[in-house]
């Protein structure tokens, strides 16, 4: 079983959910890490979805902040990686590692 570190996702949030990742066929994903910058000076709030369920709930993140977060979720094949912020200034990058 060959384990592979990927980028899933890197840019900027959508301001309504988005898919940022989906685990291909054949796969199992591991999410190992999320980086979360706010470049605006205004308080705003990221929300990010595995299969339908939350893993930042509206999370609120200060202005000029960064947030680094390593939740170590398994995410089945075909299964969805979400998110979305309140402003395209709020920046993510996720990474993680894809099993076949």
């Amino acid at each position: 079983m060959a384990a592979t570190p990927t980028l899933f996702y890197r840019g900027a949030a959508a301001t309504s959910s988005a898919t940022l990742y989906t685990v291909p066929a054949s796969t199992t994903s591991v999410l190992t890490d999320i980086v979360v910058s706010n470049t605006s000076s205004d308080q705003q709030y990221v929300t990010m979805t595995v299969d339908g369920v939350n893993i930042l709930p509206a999370v609120p993140i200060s202005g000029n902040t960064v947030i680094n977060l390593q939740p170590k979720t398994v995410i089945a094949t075909t299964k969805i990686l979400a998110g979305f912020a309140t402003s395209v200034d709020v920046k993510f990058h996720i990474s993680g590692v894809e099993t076949t």
